[in-house]
């Protein structure tokens, strides 16, 4: 979607974490959206099952209300004020997951 959208790849930066990828912006380099999977208990999660996750930037004043909806987490591995993860498991649905990679695309 961000590569049809707006041209962005995911970017494989990091050779000691294959299994995660940045998307940024073309014109200034800002991330917007960092793919991964991690395991649950890393995210807050019972289990140790491996699971697939996105961050997106968003509006801090935002945060609150998107935490309380399921498949929303306090961000991974990023600014918890700024950023959000989302579990990628179907919980939140491909319509909602593409607003907020837009909106963090506005935001980066």
């Amino acid at each position: 979607y961000a590569e049809q959208k707006y041209g962005d790849k995911p970017e494989y930066l990091w050779e000691r974490f294959p299994q995660f990828a940045a998307i940024r912006k073309h014109e200034n380099k800002k991330w917007y959206c960092l793919l991964g999977t991690v395991e649950k208990s890393k995210v807050g999660l019972k289990g140790d099952e491996i699971i697939e996750v996105a961050n997106f930037k968003i509006v801090p004043k935002e945060l609150p209300e998107l935490l309380k909806k399921p498949g929303y987490l306090p961000a991974y591995h990023m600014n918890k004020k700024s950023w959000v993860t989302v579990v990628l498991d179907g919980t939140v649905p491909l319509t909602e997951i593409k607003k907020l990679l837009d909106k963090s695309y506005t935001l980066a």
